[in-house]
């Protein structure tokens, strides 16, 4: 090789290239401080492209490194190196033949998988950042920017269920429906089609409440677990719910995650 002419692999692939570029990294770094030039040619789709990333490794003595997972590009790939006697390593080949042997089951082999899963990732975490920005009507800006808006009074699992739904990657905002304190204006300024009220029966909320307090060591005797407390709650929440003319579901008998995916199916795109 010309030590003139700086040692450079060439990172090939169907997809963004990114996992062949971050193990073409790693492998470089294991020379530092020689210097290694890496060139990434990502979403090749056909043989021209193949056969000008080939020439232009040939012509300066450098490396391919690969992650093409659709079979024929690949095979391409591999005969055209040999041809020109370019090296050529191909790094997801043997690990997808492995799993094929272990699981009994051929790859789907479609490029760009890891990107989308990289994609569906970010869409979550951003969505559980957003749900506890705007828990419990912190600020009733999220109301407007929100996939799902929940309402209803305390302890009928908004907070829960908004981490959930988070999870699933919709940007939920709840606002807490309190008789004292008038529900922000943006509730009144979105689609109905966007909020959704939750529900509860009397009893049912009475005993919520009760553990509750047990739980944070104050007296059953507050205000908030006596019945007339709760029953004015639900009524002025009711007086809500119609007039912003949203779906309601009562989640009396409902486990979280039974609810979540009534929520969802209203959401679903049809």
């Amino acid at each position: 090789m010309d030590v003139s002419i700086t040692p450079t692999l060439f990172v090939v692939s169907d997809s963004a290239g990114e996992t062949g570029e971050l193990v073409a990294k790693a492998a470089a770094v294991q020379f530092s401080p020689v210097p290694v030039m890496i060139r990434r040619t990502p979403y090749i789709q056909d043989r021209m492209g193949i056969d000008q990333t080939v020439r232009a490794a040939k012509s300066i003595n450098a490396v391919i490194v690969f992650t093409l997972v659709i079979p024929e590009l690949r095979d391409y790939l591999l005969e055209q190196a040999a041809l020109h006697q370019v090296t050529c390593i191909d790094l997801l080949g043997p690990i997808i033949q492995s799993l094929e042997n272990v699981l009994q089951q051929k790859s789907r082999h479609e490029p760009g998988m890891i990107h989308a899963l990289n994609e569906d990732y970010f869409k979550r975490v951003e969505a559980i950042e957003f749900a506890v920005k705007y828990d419990d009507g912190r600020d009733s800006s999220g109301v407007l920017k929100a996939d799902i808006v929940l309402v209803g009074v305390s302890r009928t699992s908004k907070t829960p269920l908004s981490m959930y739904l988070a999870h699933k990657g919709y940007k939920v905002a709840n606002v807490p429906l309190v008789p004292e304190l008038k529900p922000p204006a943006e509730l009144f300024a979105v689609s109905r089609n966007k909020i959704v009220g939750l529900k509860i029966n009397t009893d049912k909320l009475g005993g919520i409440r009760m553990e509750r307090l047990k739980a944070l060591g104050l007296a059953s005797t507050a205000n908030y677990a006596k019945t007339e407390r709760i029953e004015q709650e639900l009524a002025y929440s009711d007086q809500i719910m119609k007039r912003l003319g949203c779906e309601v579901i009562d989640v009396s008998t409902r486990a979280v995650e039974e609810t979540a995916s009534l929520i969802q199916n209203m959401f679903r795109p049809l």
